[in-house]
């Protein structure tokens, strides 16, 4: 769904590094899969053709955060209200 989003913080040698994969078009959305050491983040179509991919090694992934697209407009329509 466009607006889902997903943060993937991932260790280095000089702190950490954010990531962060949008499903940018209406119709997309965020997949996430793991296996065999490795977690890969893949923006995906309506018929599942990977349009965006990202990936890690498992052992390097601090924190992987999924942001839904109600979320975000929950948080803006609770800002327009203010």
């Amino acid at each position: 769904m466009k607006g889902d989003r997903v943060e993937i913080v991932v260790a280095a040698d000089d702190g950490s590094k954010t990531y962060e994969i949008v499903a940018t078009r209406a119709g997309r959305r965020v997949e996430i899969t793991t296996g065999r050491g490795i977690v890969e983040v893949t923006e995906v179509t309506r018929t599942g053709e990977p349009v965006r991919r990202a990936r890690f090694m498992a052992s390097r992934v601090l924190a992987l955060v999924e942001h839904p697209a109600n979320e975000e407009r929950a948080k803006r329509e609770a800002q327009d209200a203010s």
